[in-house]
């Protein structure tokens, strides 16, 4: 089993940037595919973006695409979401997953992580 942790998180005006962390530990050596999901306050968890971790190809959210970007650094078994351009509707909070599946698994409308837990996740509020 992997386990993550989510951090970074804060309050940011429109506009501004925040970068969120996730550490992974454990089976890491099982992963395949990280990626971020978010939820905002009183909406169900949606995907947000994922990356292969062996090809480093990555998707996203058409709402993010253009302004979020994954990169990983596979010697800390991390994976970062730099977020730019933030507006109010990205806040929520952020979710990180790391799957032995497929990194197109994470695109699936009903995801769920591969032993059903989700992290603690790291709030993200965009206000001015």
């Amino acid at each position: 089993q992997v386990q993550v942790k989510e951090s970074g998180g804060g309050l940011v005006q429109p506009g501004g940037s925040l970068r969120l962390s996730c550490t992974a530990s454990g089976r890491t050596d099982t992963t395949r595919a990280m990626g971020w999901f978010r939820q905002a306050p009183g909406k169900g968890r949606e995907f947000v973006a994922t990356m292969d971790v062996n090809s480093n190809r990555t998707y996203y959210s058409p709402s993010v695409k253009g302004r979020f970007t994954l990169a990983r650094d596979n010697a800390k078994n991390m994976v970062y979401l730099q977020m730019n351009s933030l507006k109010p509707e990205d806040t929520g909070v952020y979710y990180c997953v790391a799957d032995p599946r497929s990194w197109t698994t994470l695109m699936y409308s009903d995801y769920r992580p591969p032993d059903g837990t989700w992290g603690q996740g790291t709030q993200v509020t965009v206000s001015s």
